[in-house]
């Protein structure tokens, strides 16, 4: 109902601005009756972080920043959503306007700034969820004025540990001062060693993820792909979003904006990121591919650069959920034409060419 709606609402959304449009979207969604979920091909199904997911594809974080929609968003044909970013202390974020749609790029830039209902509130809705509706992972962020933000993690990773089915570790976000600095190697390996060990203490073993930024040197890289295998880690999402502004944007005023670009003008930058990254993974763990994934075609580059599971958001504000079933059906027929019965012998054959 809510796919076959879009084309026609469209116009109406991309006149008001993007948040108050997202907003809309949010309370639409809450309101909507459940769908009966059609299963998913087969060929779809994949088995990682110890999970059966019925297909690849997800939501990225960011959507469902408050965990409001959670069983709908479910329904509507995901393998697994995100929400979040959740902070420990409910915090506003920056001040609106805050979020730019870079139509003629089919682009998005944000600097929300980690707006939180707040980890006590979140964790109350996750709280009465049928776990058996679909996988939900929570991404985790420090509060902007904390004084101690690995604490900050900490804290999030008990909280949620018993609530959610995977956890995103984001030191990415490039819209929280300093944020970004936990991703450097002693900052990071004592940030993930502290939030392994409080895992551990709720005997939840949640599976904990890092989610890193595609703005990095490669030996940046190295390090934290070190940490990241020797603390344990169960699997990295490849990329946040970008504060570099390709020279091929259209819309050369909004570019100028401050934020994370996403959404198609992301997709290069963020794929070449994830294969260099699946190279220096060695299989330890699985790899989510995330970063203007806007088609079938899109979803089964990442696959063949690393990535195990998809995951996209922007893609949906200019093309709405319906675009959820046709990557899907893209994929479907992919793995028919090459004879395979699962993605499992695609992940990674291209790595190298996308990582060079």
């Amino acid at each position: 109902m809510i796919s076959a709606l879009f084309p026609l609402v469209r116009p109406a959304l991309h006149v008001v601005d993007p948040e108050s449009a997202h907003r809309l979207a949010i309370a639409a969604l809450k309101w909507t009756p459940l769908p009966g979920r059609a299963p998913d091909h087969p060929s779809l199904t994949i088995t990682a972080l110890d999970y059966g997911f019925p297909n690849p594809i997800g939501l990225a974080a960011g959507f469902d920043k408050h965990a409001e929609a959670v069983p709908q968003l479910s329904a509507l044909g995901f393998g697994f959503i995100e929400i979040g970013g959740v902070t420990p202390k409910p915090q506003v974020g920056n001040p609106r306007p805050r979020v730019f749609r870079l139509s003629g790029d089919e682009g998005v830039i944000n600097r929300y700034g980690l707006n939180s209902d707040g980890m006590v509130a979140v964790a109350a809705r996750l709280a009465g969820r049928d776990r058996r509706a679909g996988i939900v992972g929570v991404n985790l962020g420090a509060n902007k004025e904390s004084s101690d933000r690995v604490a900050d993690y900490v804290a999030l990773t008990r909280k949620f540990s018993a609530l959610a089915d995977f956890l995103t570790i984001n030191v990415s976000s490039p819209n929280t001062p300093g944020l970004r600095d936990l991703q450097g190697e002693a900052f990071l390996d004592d940030l993930l060693a502290r939030c392994v060990e409080a895992r551990d203490q709720t005997q939840a073993r949640t599976p904990l993820l890092l989610k890193i930024a595609p703005d990095m040197s490669l030996e940046t890289l190295d390090g934290i792909v070190t940490v990241a295998r020797q603390r344990g880690i169960d699997g990295m999402i490849v990329s946040n979003t970008t504060v570099a502004r390709p020279a091929s944007l259209r819309d050369k005023q909004l570019a100028k904006e401050t934020g994370g670009l996403s959404g198609k003008p992301l997709f290069d930058l963020s794929t070449r990121m994830l294969a260099q990254t699946y190279m220096r993974v060695e299989g330890a763990f699985p790899l989510i591919g995330v970063g203007g994934v806007d088609s079938a075609e899109a979803a089964w580059s990442k696959i063949e650069a690393g990535a195990t599971l998809v995951q996209l958001y922007s893609a949906l504000v200019f093309k709405g959920p319906g675009l959820i079933a046709e990557i899907k059906r893209g994929v479907a027929d992919r793995l028919a034409e090459e004879g395979l019965a699962s993605i499992a012998p695609v992940i990674g054959r291209r790595a190298s060419r996308w990582a060079s």
